[in-house]
């Protein structure tokens, strides 16, 4: 078959992203033997560029549309981020009637939401790289597709649950060239080419919405098929990389060993990595350094005992303090970030986080007042039997658990601190 992908969100909150969620699945339905063209609308300006000749001269039998962000998590001025999206779903219609199939890490949280908005076929909730081939395989032998894990279908039916990958190794890393498709007017020097190496999180913390995506059950490719994927990027041109695993550093023999391989391999390449405060060691610090790693992202969201075992945090401020050490000791650079307003937080709470944040002395600090509240959650819970959101609400739409006791002080003290503080930023 031939299959159209587009990855849809042209917004770019920070820096240009990647869609190495659907390079992935690509990358899996051309090994099925499909016949696949990628689009990667990065901006807006590559709609109208690239869709007449994608869709008319390429004649698709299927679209599959990526769908990464729902919105930029503003409480400020909350971005909702799915309306270009449809724009992008009503142009494919106008001028192709294969059925449209959705999926990415955005739409996975909201599956059916998600779909009755944007007007698609079907979704696939979840990892896509088995799924969305099997859908193929069902349509092209025109079988149903509906009892396929993950596969969600029109309004009024339940989703099957989907099915979670349990060897990475067994799909395909993207490529640089097909699956990636950089657009030629994007500047290659300022994108971190995204690589994953582990899915799934544990952790479960109060908050957060990997485990609709990814699941908790963390998942490893083998270090050989790491860098062996890393190797063919270099090879391509690219040198700079984020690994985008929830988790860089645990397990920590994992990541040990992953460092290992790749100052083994003597690749020139710089990367950055999102750890967990906990358990970092010197000796792990040192091996990403020497592995090319040059900064982190160091998530601890709070200074404060109470909020931080309130968010099913498995660490303390002391682990964050060693933790923020070991890092700056090996010249790593450090991104803190403090996700304040949350159930159980006063101005107490809050001065404290700060003063803690202040004495930790990150090369950068990023402010969050208000946090998304996202379904299938304990936060989601907590905003309901508060009366902070209304019990049938599918939250697509930006929705925000804020302490009202704090509304507007908080506001006004993160906007106060980020224009005192050159490195720290909302």
């Amino acid at each position: 078959m031939r299959v159209l992908m587009i990855s849809a969100n042209t917004e770019q909150i920070n820096v240009p992203v990647l869609p190495v969620g659907m390079a992935g699945v690509a990358a899996s339905v051309q090994q099925a033997g499909h016949e696949v063209k990628i689009l990667n609308l990065m901006s807006s300006g590559h709609v109208k560029g690239f869709f007449d000749d994608a869709l008319t001269g390429f004649r698709p039998d299927v679209i599959g549309i990526s769908v990464r962000n729902i919105d930029d998590q503003n409480m400020a001025s909350p971005q909702f981020l799915l309306p270009p999206v449809k724009t992008v779903i009503e142009h494919c219609r106008r001028l192709s009637g294969s059925p449209i199939v959705l999926g990415g890490a955005g739409y996975s949280i909201f599956p059916q939401a998600g779909l009755k908005y944007l007007g698609a076929d079907l979704g696939i909730k979840g990892e896509g790289e088995h799924a969305f081939c099997r859908v193929l395989e069902r349509l092209e032998k025109c079988r149903p597709v509906l009892d396929v894990p993950g596969v969600v279908p029109g309004p009024g039916k339940e989703p099957r649950m989907p099915e979670r990958i349990k060897r990475l190794d067994d799909f395909p890393l993207p490529g640089a060239g097909l699956h990636l498709n950089i657009p030629e007017d994007i500047d290659r020097d300022q994108v971190w080419v995204p690589f994953q190496s582990r899915r799934g999180c544990p952790m479960n913390c109060s908050y957060c919405s990997t485990p609709a995506i990814e699941g908790r059950l963390m998942r490893r490719r083998s270090v050989a098929s790491v860098v062996s994927g890393l190797k063919e990027y270099e090879k391509a041109g690219f040198r700079r990389f984020f690994f985008v695993d929830n988790i860089f550093n645990m397990p920590a023999g994992y990541a040990e060993s992953l460092c290992d391989g790749i100052i083994e391999s003597e690749m020139d390449i710089a990367w950055q990595a999102i750890v967990y405060p906990l358990g970092i060691s010197s000796r792990l610090a040192g091996k990403m350094v020497r592995a090319g790693c040059t900064g982190v992202s160091l998530g601890f969201e709070s200074g404060s005992p109470e909020i931080l075992s309130g968010m099913n945090k498995r660490f303390s401020p002391e682990d964050i303090a060693a933790a923020a050490d070991v890092l700056g000791r090996h010249g790593i650079f450090r991104t803190g970030f403090l996700l304040m307003g949350g159930p159980g937080e006063t101005r107490d709470t809050v001065c404290r986080s700060v003063e803690f944040a202040e004495s930790l002395n990150l090369e950068s600090m990023k402010l969050t007042a208000g946090i998304r509240i996202y379904p299938e959650t304990r936060l989601a819970e907590q905003a309901r039997s508060r009366g902070i959101i209304d019990p049938g609400s599918d939250l697509l739409y930006p929705a925000f658990y804020l302490e009202p006791s704090l509304d507007g002080w908080l506001q006004d003290l993160a906007a106060s601190l980020v224009s005192q503080k050159e490195n720290w930023h909302m």
